[in-house]
């Protein structure tokens, strides 16, 4: 990644060289980060796209007038490449909410965070509802060609990687059906697009939105049912309801709501975005072989079986489909118990004993993979943050490490589970059972989960953490 041009960006601004230009992990997209600093610090953007850019850009000093809580930009490249913005610091609110999104307990700090954010973007949306669609890229408004590039989007990278059986025929007319019924009616403004808890970073106790580039017009719906089901936020359904009555109350404060009508339409974006998200998660998971999506999918498909539960008449064929594309794997009665155990550790404190007796097992070293722990922006963090996650699978060398022990791991298991063997042991391990040994065992216990359907006792020693996953349920 070269920096020149954000450097050289940063002292016309500044008028003196950056301290330091430290790369930063990147996110979906193909832009690039850096921080520059300390003083001034500020986040450097390389953006491939200059339509891209000019939409974000655009849009950051719209809702910066309207004093929205969005990052200010303090210099453009004359290309439009390259900008420099306001520094946010390093925690997003999906870290913020961790202990409430694995244990499904959210406390009064992480309860009151979601409130703020969802009372916040009804101000966006309809502030928003003013600006120059013109900018938005790549489309200016959400219409019918948009919705079906993302039904596709499913039925290319995630339906047919299934091997579920369909007829195109009757799917297509259902996906015609919903292209029709989304765009049309209801409240329209702008529609963020992408408003979930990674894409709002808290500073000093205050959410802010960052990755809005995509946002255009369209229904406010959208918006509300990225961020309330978002796959991974394990919201009950006590408080998705409360921070939806918050997010209603906040908009009948800029026009009437009719709320039974927007409930009946939220319904429809619900279905839709989980529709769009399992096409990503295929796309980014098996054809980009990024695990962590692969992990996200057994969440999404538990949300979608619960949305299916009232079914949608609109759509008779995609319906059942999807019903049945969500049913859990019935576990043949013949199928052996097997549990496997897997843990990540600190060599400094020692290779974990097997806890069964039975001895044996993998031990995988980690430390040869890159180490986020060398950097200072990581070390507050573990294998299971997202900032750490992303710095792992951009570098890539885990997914080569782990892609070696899963065809080992995958041979026991189907051997074990063929023999009757009812123990296995895997551990990794790395300096501080931090980072790398963490990602690796979340990570293989999600895989050996979702492809063999069996019981995995997960331990991440150090952290004090354990998780069990049962067999055929989702974890």
């Amino acid at each position: 990644m070269n920096a020149e041009e954000l450097t050289k960006l940063y002292r016309q601004y500044t008028g003196h060289e950056p301290g330091q230009v430290q790369p930063l992990t990147p996110a979906g997209s193909n832009r690039r980060y850096f921080r520059l600093g300390p003083e001034p610090a500020c986040i450097g953007v390389q953006g491939e796209s200059k339509a891209e850019n000019r939409a974000f850009l655009y849009m950051a000093k719209y809702f910066s007038q309207k004093g929205l809580p969005v990052p200010h930009i303090w210099a453009v490249s004359e290309d439009g490449l390259y900008y420099l913005q306001e520094d946010l610091g390093d925690t997003l609110l999906f870290d913020a909410i961790r202990q409430g999104r694995t244990t499904g307990n959210f406390n009064p700090a992480e309860t009151e965070l979601l409130h703020k954010t969802i009372a916040l973007l009804p101000a966006l949306q309809m502030e928003g509802a003013g600006m120059d669609f013109s900018y938005c890229y790549p489309q200016p408004e959400l219409n019918r060609k948009s919705v079906l590039w993302d039904l596709n989007y499913f039925k290319y990278c995630y339906l047919k990687t299934t091997g579920t059986d369909f007829r195109e025929d009757k799917l297509e007319d259902d996906f015609q059906q919903m292209a029709t019924l989304l765009p049309r009616g209801g409240i329209q403004a702008f529609m963020y697009r992408d408003f979930q808890s990674r894409n709002v970073m808290i500073k000093n106790g205050t959410p802010w939105f960052i990755d809005f580039q995509g946002g255009r017009r369209g229904p406010v719906y959208y918006d509300v049912a990225s961020f309330l089901w978002q796959a991974k936020a394990n919201y009950t359904d006590e408080l998705r309801e409360a921070l939806l009555r918050t997010y209603l109350n906040t908009l009948a404060s800029y026009r009437q709501v009719d709320e039974q009508d927007f409930r009946n339409r939220l319904r429809h974006f619900v279905l839709f975005r989980h529709i769009q998200v399992l096409g990503a998660y295929g796309f980014r998971g098996c054809f980009e072989r990024k695990p962590h999506f692969l992990e996200s999918i057994p969440y999404a498909l538990r949300n979608l079986r619960r949305i299916l539960q009232e079914p949608f008449p609109e759509y008779p064929y995609l319906t059942p489909l999807l019903q049945k594309l969500t049913e859990p794997v019935p576990v043949p009665e013949e199928l052996p118990g097997l549990t496997v155990h897997v843990t990540s550790f600190s060599y400094k404190k020692g290779i974990p004993s097997d806890p069964t007796g039975n001895g044996g097992g993998f031990v995988f070293d980690c430390r040869a993979v890159h180490n986020p722990g060398k950097y200072e922006c990581y070390k507050k963090l573990t294998g299971l943050n997202e900032p750490v996650i992303r710095f792992l699978e951009e570098d890539g060398e885990i997914l080569t490490f782990l892609n070696h022990a899963y065809a080992l791991v995958d041979a026991s298991v189907t051997r074990y589970l063929e023999r009757g063997f009812s123990h296995l042991s895997v551990c990794f391990g790395c300096t501080g059972g931090q980072h790398r040994s963490v990602y690796a065992a979340q990570h293989l216990a999600a895989h050996l989960h979702q492809k063999f359907g069996i019981r995995v006792e997960l331990e991440h020693r150090e952290q004090g953490i354990k998780n069990t996953l049962q067999p055929n349920e989702q974890p």
